[in-house]
């Protein structure tokens, strides 16, 4: 194996509209313990969802050697997602070996079902931030929302861990989808106002082709934002960094802030950085791809670091992905790839 600092150096490839690669999201597991509709319903079209074999999942190694190899490629920032990543067996030592390439700001999503017990440990292997995703605090609606009649109770619990372990501020993000979660906005935001953890709204999106997605169904940022400001007053805020996805607003009263990610109404494709890593390890360069790149294959041929590095810098220089911004009723049927595939 080449030196893991070889490509350090190297210049940061630009794709056709000319967005640099600064953000990977690894996909650690396709399972969840979940079962929400938008990302992981428990049928397809009739049958069980369908998990890959063991063998085909990429290992902790072959992970953090395609993460040094897109450190090289100008990559700053790893998020693991799932499927949900603490079910992968010894996550922490994954975490680890992260955690020990230079210049990389590590942070993880999670459904927060085993924050309590995990935190402090995925803090102690080298794990910066987290996200919790969380749909609603009403009982009833959270419990249909997950589909497997999990408690509320035990998320709050989990995001406490984090913020007592270090791992903050804790981000909390909530989906939100019009006659399922709507009335839990502002619940939402009274509770977590004041908190020093930071809420974001999503627009309910079209990942994939099995969660019945329409347009009607999208709670428009905008609507969110006038809703809550409508009782707790917000002034906009700049972004933090180019790329960040997240429009933000803080509370006059100086009690916080929330962020709204609006993909569906307010594309933000052009500042783009984001690519996906799949479970099996392919590349994917949107969340709404259609098809992937296969890495694994590379990986298990026997390439050299430099040849894996000059396939993903050729993959990312030809990238002219821009979905949210042409979206119209026909793209969104197109057989896309599913959420719990690529994290989100």
């Amino acid at each position: 194996m080449s030196n893991p600092h070889e490509f350090l150096a190297a210049p940061t490839p630009r794709d056709r509209l000319g967005r640099a690669l600064r953000d990977l999201r690894i996909s650690v597991t396709d399972r969840c313990n979940f079962r929400c509709v938008y990302c992981m319903p428990k049928t397809v079209f009739g049958r069980d969802y369908p998990f890959l074999e063991r063998a085909e999942i990429l290992t902790f190694e072959e992970i953090a050697r395609l993460a040094r190899v897109f450190r090289g490629l100008g990559a700053e920032k790893i998020r693991l997602t799932g499927g949900e990543p603490l079910i992968r067996r010894n996550i922490e030592q994954l975490i680890e070996m992260l955690a020990g390439i230079p210049g990389l700001d590590l942070t993880l999503t999670t459904n927060g079902s085993f924050l309590n017990r995990k935190a402090h440990a995925l803090k102690a292997a080298g794990l910066r931030r987290i996200t919790v995703s969380l749909d609603s605090l009403d009982d009833a609606v959270f419990r249909r929302l997950n589909d497997v009649d999990f408690p509320v109770a035990k998320v709050l619990e989990g995001i406490e861990a984090a913020a007592a372990a270090g791992l903050s501020p804790v981000k909390i993000n909530m989906v939100v989808k019009r006659g399922e979660n709507r009335d839990s906005i502002l619940p939402m935001a009274r509770f977590f106002r004041g908190s020093g953890h930071i809420l974001r709204f999503i627009e309910y999106m079209d990942v994939g082709h099995t969660n019945g997605w329409r347009m009607d169904d999208v709670v428009t940022a905008r609507e969110i934002v006038e809703l809550i400001g409508a009782e707790m007053p917000l002034e906009a805020v700049g972004r933090n960094y180019p790329g960040e996805v997240a429009e933000r607003w803080r509370y006059r009263d100086g009690s916080g802030e929330i962020g709204v990610i609006a993909s569906v109404t307010q594309a933000f494709c052009r500042d783009c950085t984001r690519v996906r890593l799949s479970t099996e390890g392919k590349l994917y360069t949107c969340l709404f791809a259609t098809t992937g790149h296969d890495l694994r294959a590379l990986l298990r041929g026997g390439a050299a670091d430099r040849e894996i590095h000059a396939a993903v810098s050729g993959i990312w220089s030809k990238r002219a992905d821009r979905y949210s911004e042409i979206r119209t009723a026909q793209t969104a049927r197109l057989p896309k790839i599913e959420m719990s595939y690529i994290g989100g």
